[in-house]
């Protein structure tokens, strides 16, 4: 759900960490920018030991990612989509929230603009925005030899073929109950934040982020009748591959690879116990979003605010 933070949590949000991807000159001079606005208003800043950003003489604490999200107040995601999953890695467990500046080329998950990302920021640090917290999945790869292989998406899992140009022969089971056979190139498996990204390319629907619901997306299905389908968030997917010659497929969680599925192992996908929680500027509006980044109404037909 989205709501109005109260004023006084800005109280929180004294030590700031900076993450975003420093060979982009673009990202690295608004980490620069950023840096020396929070420091000069009595901010702790840091980052990622291995960013190689030049902060000057700046007092910016370099700190290993498994222990920054545990260190931070808040997460300031600089770049695209691809930046703020990364921050949402760092943040999954500890809850801490993140604020995203897009730097990137769409972003429906960072929706502030740098030209005022300060301000925008001081927004923030007042109490002034909007809190939406979304929900992650956990993929659990269970294989015939007993091994398990554990991952954490915010946007999807993702079943695809690998190393191979022969489809995919493969079967989807909702809480143990059997739902069909597919053929193609895969299967998208996402949540609602996830409904905008590889899935749409795919032919899935749009989910509002506070939907508790999935969405299985089949990937250049072999039968056009293989249709998306929308199930509770609370639900459990299983997916088996059937074997046939050359089969290889891979697993992906947010494009992290997880592992290999072959014939007789079990990928199982479920709501996992952690969460992430963006902040947006208090005019968010999610709608909004959506007809800037899809290009809705730049036709004969606009709305009122256009």
């Amino acid at each position: 759900m989205l709501k109005s933070a109260p004023m006084s949590r800005h109280l929180r949000f004294h030590r700031l960490a900076l993450v975003g991807n420093p060979h982009d000159t673009r990202v690295s001079e608004s980490m620069q920018t950023l840096a020396k606005h929070l420091l000069a208003g009595g901010r702790r800043v840091l980052t990622e030991e291995a960013n190689p950003v030049d902060f000057g003489a700046a007092p910016v604490e370099r700190l290993a990612p498994s222990a920054l999200g545990a260190a931070a107040d808040l997460i300031v995601a600089i770049g695209g989509d691809g930046t703020m999953l990364h921050a949402a890695r760092l943040a999954s467990g500890h809850g801490v929230p993140i604020l995203g500046v897009n730097r990137g080329r769409l972003g429906f998950l960072a929706d502030v603009g740098t030209a005022e990302m300060r301000e925008r920021l001081d927004d923030v640090l007042a109490g002034r925005y909007v809190e939406d917290r979304r929900a992650m999945f956990r993929a659990r790869l269970l294989c015939r030899d007993g091994a398990e292989k554990l991952g954490e998406a915010l946007n999807d899992v993702v079943l695809q073929k690998w190393e191979t140009g022969r489809m995919l022969d493969f079967e989807t089971w909702i809480d143990d109950r059997y739902v069909n056979t597919h053929g193609g190139d895969g299967l998208v498996v996402a949540t609602a934040t996830g409904s905008t990204a590889y899935a749409l390319s795919c032919g899935g629907p749009i989910l509002h982020p506070g939907i508790d619901a999935l969405v299985l997306v089949p990937i250049c299905p072999h039968t056009l009748s293989d249709r998306p389908i929308v199930v509770s968030g609370s639900a459990t997917v299983e997916v088996r591959l059937v074997e046939r010659p050359n089969t290889r497929a891979q697993v992906t969680c947010d494009g992290l690879p997880l592992g290999e599925l072959e014939p007789g192992d079990r990928l199982f996908i479920t709501r996992a116990q952690t969460s992430v929680t963006l902040l947006h500027p208090a005019d968010y509006d999610y709608y909004r979003i959506l007809r800037s980044k899809l290009r809705w109404g730049r036709g004969d037909r606009v709305g009122p605010d256009t």
